[in-house]
């Protein structure tokens, strides 16, 4: 029953978030409508068994939909003590009122599927009630939050006092009835990002490094991921990326970090040489990191392909500073603009996107030998590359089914074509990397091809069926998996150089 109470409740925000995308509101002379955003931000202390104590940070991106009620996807991770490893990802639904003058009051839950750092979750579920009293200080809100972190078939139960902070900014995006209005390439529309990078990385940890759990670190660890980045200025910007092991024998290692860079075109801009640091959390798979504090340093060039593709190529060095990993890494990218709002005189067509979340079940082989069912959150961005083709991005991440810390990361192509008036079907076909959790994964390689069909609700708001398979490369995780899923759709600004 906990269970079903918390997936109602993550699907109560998903539906909620995706009103705000539903109703109607006017354009403006860009063509893009706007709502309230909060991007927030939390730190606190949480009590284990054993008087064990795991810093965890909190990650969430909020839509107003009125009256103080907003809601949208967060990310959970440990920072400090000895789970390096431990995420969660959801849905957070939030509503804030003010008081008096500057100080206002912010009441929420969250729910979310993960685990990891060898932490007692159980399943994975994490549910986390809050109360926050904040001060805005004009350009942010920042103040004492009142939680409870729990999973609901785990040993984890803590009520604490933390710190967060809240930055006021706009969703910009054009309606889903008005995909096919012109609108300004200048906007920073959707999550802002102007540019993304699908990335394949190396990192090679000392000859002597050892596992958490005894024995050598493999020589070589493969990683893919993404990174979303966003322009500051001509020369600086910021971004989010996440990653996994998809090889290396260390399924389950994750990370999760924020970038901050500096960089320069040169020869017209046919080479952009640059800079940048990251922090933030990783673990998992054995890998040495302690708390799961991460950070990195290095250098790139990007070479321009076309005006809205480069080919990228990295070295730098990772450091885990509460634990015993120090690691050069070394990757290649594909980048890919988005937006370039520096270009006053650009304009283009909405890009139809699509957010979702699902849950999926599967039965998964365990590393003990048996086949278990799991129950699965589901994140997806889709971004159309013409009416029917697009390309995805997709977290997993396991609830319950005795995996928490199981997480899955994939990328793919996908195609949609409608059926009638109100319905539809798509095809996907997915790759990344997934561990944890004793899922028997066999490296952290794997695919998951999916088909689907959907009913259209209203122009933004889809529900999807949607069936398909997962497996490894090598190994006994080979099941069939179906998913049930909410798509919310929108249009996002588009065009630019590298």
């Amino acid at each position: 029953m906990r269970t079903v109470r918390a997936v109602a409740l993550v699907g109560l925000a998903s539906l909620m978030a995706g009103g705000s995308f539903a109703q109607t509101s006017e354009a403006s002379a860009d063509g893009l409508s706007s709502r309230p955003t909060q991007v927030r931000v939390n730190f606190e202390s949480v009590a284990l068994p054993g008087d064990e104590r795991m810093g965890l940070l909190g990650t969430s991106y909020l839509i107003e939909f009125g009256r103080g009620l907003s809601a949208g996807p967060a990310v959970y991770g440990a920072i400090a003590g000895q789970r390096g490893g431990l995420f969660t990802i959801g849905a957070e639904l939030n509503w804030q009122r003010r008081l008096s003058g500057p100080l206002w009051l912010d009441l929420g839950y969250y729910a979310g599927g993960g685990g990891g750092g060898a932490a007692p979750v159980g399943g994975g579920l994490m549910l986390r009630p809050h109360a926050d009293l904040l001060w805005d200080f004009g350009g942010f809100r920042a103040g004492l939050s009142l939680s409870q972190v729990r999973f609901a078939n785990g040993q984890i139960d803590s009520r604490q006092l933390g710190l967060v902070a809240s930055v006021p900014t706009n969703f910009r995006y054009v309606a889903a009835d008005r995909l096919d209005a012109p609108v300004s390439g200048r906007a920073g529309t959707g999550l802002g990002f102007d540019r993304v990078q699908a990335v394949v990385a190396v990192l090679r940890p000392p000859s002597d490094a050892r596992r958490t759990g005894g024995g050598s670190l493999p020589a070589n660890i493969g990683l893919v991921g993404v990174r979303a980045e966003q322009a500051l200025g001509k020369h600086v910007y910021w971004g989010v990326e996440a990653a996994g092991a998809a090889s290396g024998g260390v399924a389950g290692y994750a990370e999760y970090l924020a970038t901050l860079g500096a960089e320069s075109g040169y020869w017209q801009g046919n080479l952009v040489l640059g800079a940048r640091a990251a922090a933030g959390m990783g673990g998992g798979g054995e890998v040495p990191v302690g708390g799961g504090l991460l950070l990195k340093g290095s250098a790139y060039g990007i070479v321009r392909l076309s005006d809205v593709l480069g080919l990228t190529l990295e070295g730098g060095v990772m450091k885990a500073p509460q634990g015993e990993l120090t690691a050069p890494f070394a990757s290649a990218s594909l980048l890919w603009v988005l937006e370039d709002r520096f270009d006053a005189g650009q304009s283009a067509l909405a890009t139809r996107t699509e957010w979702i979340l699902g849950l999926e079940r599967y039965e998964a082989a365990r590393r003990d030998g048996s086949e278990r069912t799991l129950d699965a959150v589901v994140l997806k961005i889709n971004r159309f590359l013409s009416p029917h083709f697009y390309l995805t991005g997709q977290a997993h991440s396991a609830l319950s089914g005795g995996a928490g810390g199981y997480s899955v990361g994939l990328f793919g192509l996908g195609v949609q074509t409608p059926l009638g008036a109100r319905f539809h079907a798509g095809a996907e076909l997915l790759a990344g990397a997934a561990g944890g959790g004793g899922v028997d994964t066999t490296g952290g390689f794997v695919v998951q091809p999916m088909a689907y069909v959907g009913w259209q609700a209203t122009p933004a708001i889809a529900l999807r069926l949607g069936a398909g398979k997962i497996a490894t490369r090598q190994g006994p995780l080979d099941n069939p998996v179906v998913e049930l899923s909410l798509a919310f759709t929108f249009g996002v600004a588009s065009g630019g150089r590298p």
